[in-house]
């Protein structure tokens, strides 16, 4: 299983995930919360996978984070 990767993200998905952030009104603790959870190296499913923290849901696919929903939003495939 990969794990999440942190660097030499895309621009395009770099640009994506920041836009989100901005449109869900996604929080510093709630980016925190996400850091913290990144330090562990979790591993993750290599396909569709999700990550519920209490104010937004993480999305991916393999070792790319793809998108942000909110909380309430539902999410496709493996929750990790």
């Amino acid at each position: 299983m990969p794990q999440i990767q942190r660097s030499d993200i895309p621009k395009d998905l770099f640009a994506h995930l920041l836009l989100r952030i901005r449109q869900r009104r996604i929080g510093p603790d709630a980016i925190k919360q996400l850091a913290a959870w990144l330090d562990t190296r979790p591993e993750v499913p290599t396909g569709d996978w999700f990550k519920r923290f209490p104010t937004m849901v993480v999305c991916g696919r393999g070792a790319l984070v793809r998108t942000f929903l909110e909380s309430t939003q539902t999410a496709v495939g493996e929750e990790v």
